[in-house]
């Protein structure tokens, strides 16, 4: 079993930054892929950002790209999601999701255990 709680959601205006902090236990962090989702309301969970157990590769959908950065500190059983200029259409609760030995897809179906979500709103 792996146990993931997020932190660091909240409400920023567009154009701002927030961090999201995902903290594990349980099993060995560093061999699960670790990527966020995010749910917004009426719509599906969709692919935000991902990186592999193996590498420090990154992946991300393309509606975050160039603004989101995914990173992972094996030491510290911890990945993160740095989001700047954050936009009205990024509001939505974001989950932490853990893959043994996954490559960063982008299907969550892959993933085994999830967090409880982050609530993200961005609003003026």
């Amino acid at each position: 079993q792996v146990q993931l709680v997020e932190s660091g959601g909240g409400l920023v205006q567009p154009g701002g930054s927030l961090r999201l902090s995902c903290a594990a236990s349980g099993r060995t962090f560093s061999n699960y892929a670790m990527a966020w989702f995010r749910q917004a309301p009426g719509k599906e969970r969709e692919f935000v950002a991902a990186i592999p157990w193996s590498d420090g590769t990154t992946y991300y959908a393309d509606s975050v790209k160039g603004r989101f950065t995914i990173s992972r500190d094996n030491a510290k059983n911890t990945v993160s999601l740095q989001m700047n200029s954050l936009k009205p259409e990024d509001t939505a609760v974001y989950y932490c999701a853990a893959d043994r030995y996954g490559l960063g897809d982008p299907r969550k179906s892959r993933y085994d255990y999830w967090g409880q979500g982050a609530q993200v709103t961005v609003s003026s």
